[in-house]
């Protein structure tokens, strides 16, 4: 039973992967999000489906190698010739820049050293795999853009495989494991230099059996599986990345006569390793942490998509390229690229890094990766004609998002008028409401009473007493007439009588 369930297992995973995959595909985005997602709905933070991380693990780091693989076989070293120098002064200028910047970020918030390489690392490379998508379906692969673009995703995976040795050697603060790391990053570059030299300096070669291979249709596969792992094998023993070695392998096979067979044979496999590849990255996502640090998340994917997208204009700007070519460009490369993924790992493993920023990493990378369309959007929005006359970036963007400038203007102008009338009637029926209260105080014969004994014998207060104003002065009463006889009275009066008194 517990057979029938793994199997049951693989065949809804497979299932989920096909299904976002299609859709992805559906709506002109990359497969390789939709396999992200279906990690993400089988995982721990959804569905559940899918608990055994160990063989997912063990497929994922296949997938990382046969991804190096056909990075390194889709290269043309002969093609990149033509635009070698631009593409490699981008590509030293974007690691060099984006290190710097992120050391000296790192500083204001005393970040280790590690942490500001890994994070430049990351900040400086590219999706090779959403942006060939993207150019093939823009029609853009074979024009300046396309070919400049290429040239410098292939200058950037030309440095991944001394990125990963630097990474994996970071957490070593001894002379001798630094001395090492020096020695291992100078011998790696070195094999790939004296490679490139080799095949850009020959006609294409020949690998090695391939008159045996080629007559067994049931060989094919097998041996183009065998050459790629068998140089990862090679560079492990000698103290080398295995993904360095089958980047190796992948270059050797893209400029060998055999490139077209070993590629359809490999291709099937190389697909089902790289959805179990990008499966495993959504099931890494962490939806709560990814809730609690949202708005963090949210300003770092702004930051990372400015700050690539500027670099790459003024780098691009000053070897001679145009507004609109180093617009377009820059935006193609603007996202992370999936290789973010492969060194958070290294540094994870490396005890670089702790696994809440390995989930920081996967979910900016994840995100960079998913908004990356809008990015697209915008490039497909300044190709047109009158975009090549426009001589800053304020004015392309202008450009591309007049209509809906012009939409926003009115619509806020809208929405303000609406709330004017809105406040201005909610004023006068407060003012309204206002009046009627104080109307009905007046009028009431309710009187608030003072605390304490109330004389009763008191008259009850009059409403002017409860006026503000001061109370007025009384009159002074009338003086009664002295009780004394005036001995110059009448004489009527000393005898008794009543008389009045005479007027005066």
């Amino acid at each position: 039973m517990h057979g029938a369930s793994d199997l049951t297992g693989i065949a809804i995973v497979a299932v989920a992967a096909v299904l976002c995959g299609m859709v992805m595909v559906r709506l002109r985005q990359p497969a390789i999000i939709g396999y992200i997602f279906a990690g993400l709905i089988l995982g721990p933070n959804g569905l559940s489906l899918v608990d055994n991380r160990e063989t997912i693990d063990l497929l994922a780091q296949l997938g990382v190698i046969m991804l190096l693989y056909f990075i390194g076989m889709e290269l043309s070293l002969r093609s990149f010739r033509t635009i070698w120098k631009v593409a490699i002064v981008s590509a030293l200028a974007q690691i060099g820049l984006s290190v710097g910047a992120l050391y000296v970020l790192g500083g204001l918030f005393d970040w280790p050293r590690e942490w500001a390489i890994l994070f430049g690392f990351c900040l400086a490379l590219s999706s090779t795999a959403v942006a060939v998508k993207v150019l093939e379906d823009t029609g853009e692969l074979r024009n300046n853009v396309g070919r400049l673009a290429v040239g410098i995703l292939i200058a950037q995976d030309l440095a991944v495989a001394p990125m990963l040795v630097v990474i994996g050697n970071m957490a070593s603060e001894s002379e001798g494991a630094i001395l090492h790391m020096i020695l291992e990053v100078a011998l790696s570059i070195g094999i790939l230099v004296l490679i490139i030299l080799f095949l850009t300096r020959r006609a294409k070669v020949d690998l090695p059996f391939h008159q045996i291979v080629s007559k067994n249709a049931d060989l094919k596969p097998l041996a183009a599986f065998a050459f790629c792992f068998g140089f990862a094998t090679i560079a492990g023993v000698i103290g080398l990345s295995p993904a360095f070695g089958a980047f190796l392998a992948g270059l050797i096979v893209g400029n060998s006569a055999q490139r077209q067979e070993v590629h359809e044979n490999a291709g099937p496999i190389q697909a089902i390793l790289m959805m179990v590849f990008f499966l495993s990255i959504g099931l890494l996502i962490d939806l709560p942490f990814v809730w609690e640090n949202i708005w963090l998340l949210i300003g770092l994917m702004v930051f990372v998509a400015v700050f690539k997208t500027a670099l790459n204009v003024f780098i691009l700007r000053l070897q001679g390229q145009n507004w609109q070519t180093a617009f377009s460009v820059s935006l193609v490369i603007g996202q992370l690229g999936e290789f973010s993924f492969v060194m958070a790992a290294v540094a994870l493993s490396s005890n670089v890094i702790g696994p809440e920023i390995h989930k920081m990493i996967v979910a900016l990378t994840v995100f960079s990766l998913v908004t990356s369309p809008l990015m697209f959007d915008l490039n497909k929005r300044i190709r047109h004609r009158a975009a090549g006359h426009i001589s800053s970036v304020g004015g392309l963007l202008r450009f591309a998002y007049f209509r809906e400038w012009q939409v926003t203007k009115r619509t806020s102008r809208t929405l303000f008028a609406v709330a004017f009338r809105i406040a201005t009637w909610l004023q006068i029926r407060i003012d309204r409401m206002r009046r009627h209260a104080a109307q009905k105080l007046e009028e009431s014969p309710i009187r608030k009473k003072l605390p304490g004994e109330v004389d009763k014998s008191a008259p009850p207060p009059e409403d002017a007493a409860m006026d503000a104003s001061p109370p007025k002065k009384r009159k002074a009463p009338p003086k009664q007439p002295s009780a004394r006889p005036d001995p110059e009275a009448p004489a009527a009066e000393e005898k008794g009588g009543a008389g009045k008194p005479k007027n005066a």
